[in-house]
């Protein structure tokens, strides 16, 4: 996999092959802040951060078959860390555009996956929208695989009820947990 020689390339210095292998993980690390601080700007501090401290620290990184899980990892830090040092609410209207006719089915989903708590969207972000499998969600959160199926199991049961019961057998049925 062209990924993994990237990774083994950075871990030797090779600065275009890091640029690579983040650019591949950009909108990957974008979802998961974005799960977590819903502030745009906040969200670009988390990943800036971690893309430092990856590239600072990617020589200990002993498996680089485990490269996106690792730096999810360190966005889920980074954007804890800002967390605790913002500890202030953010209005929905600060970070939601209004919507139009086209895009409702988009606004609608955000809006759901936005009305979770944070211990289920970051789950439900990785699994559906990622493809994750579950193993590799329990890695990057440092929990047991159980406790990540469990959350998906009261995610897609809160979403169904948040987006009505019309939609409730496509959201459980989008994918296998």
């Amino acid at each position: 996999m062209s990924s993994e020689r990237d990774v083994k390339k950075a871990q030797k210095g090779d600065k275009k092959a890091f640029v690579r292998i983040v650019k591949d993980a950009e909108e990957m690390l974008y979802k998961v802040a974005s799960s977590i601080l819903q502030n745009d700007d906040d969200c670009a501090d988390a990943i800036q951060e971690a893309i430092l401290k990856a590239y600072s620290s990617i020589t200990t990184l002993r498996d680089v078959r485990i490269f996106k899980t690792w730096m999810v990892r360190i966005v889920i830090n980074c954007s804890y860390e800002i967390l605790r040092k913002n500890k202030k609410v953010i209005p929905m209207q600060e970070w939601m555009e209004p919507a139009s006719p086209d895009d409702r089915s988009t606004f609608e989903l955000k809006d759901a996956l936005k009305s979770l708590e944070e211990d289920l969207r970051i789950p439900v972000t990785l699994y559906y929208l990622e493809e994750w499998n579950v193993r590799e969600i329990a890695e990057a959160m440092e929990i047991p695989e159980g406790t990540v199926k469990s959350r998906l199991s009261r995610a897609r049961h809160k979403l169904s009820q948040y987006l009505g019961s019309e939609t409730e057998g496509s959201v459980q049925n989008g994918r296998k947990s």
